[in-house]
């Protein structure tokens, strides 16, 4: 089964750090990256807010836990959103082509 796995960085330059990492350790098939996302959150007690990078790594469910793993060794934050959503349908080439690259 493929994963999709979404995630946030601080800046443009820190997810590309991180997707090209994943890709290269064959963690991650494909980074999708949007910059400049607004978060609005709460830590510490207070509702806060920042600019902030979107992650979408293509993955296989046997690749989820080492690449959470990696993300949060390159990661700046304290707490990173990493969050992993199972593929359940899609285009079954793309989902093969997942597959192979994450071996």
């Amino acid at each position: 089964m493929s994963f999709i796995v979404y995630m946030t960085a601080s800046t443009p330059e820190e997810a590309r750090s991180i997707g090209k990492e994943l890709v290269s350790q064959n963690l991650a098939a494909c980074i999708n990256i949007f910059p400049n996302v607004e978060s609005i959150y709460k830590w510490e007690g207070e509702v806060q807010s920042a600019h902030e990078v979107v992650l979408i790594a293509k993955t296989s469910e046997d690749k989820v836990t080492a690449l959470t793993q990696a993300v949060r060794k390159l990661h700046s934050y304290d707490v990173p959103c990493i969050v992993s959503l199972p593929i359940t349908g899609g285009n079954p080439e793309f989902l093969s082509w997942i597959e192979h690259e994450t071996r």
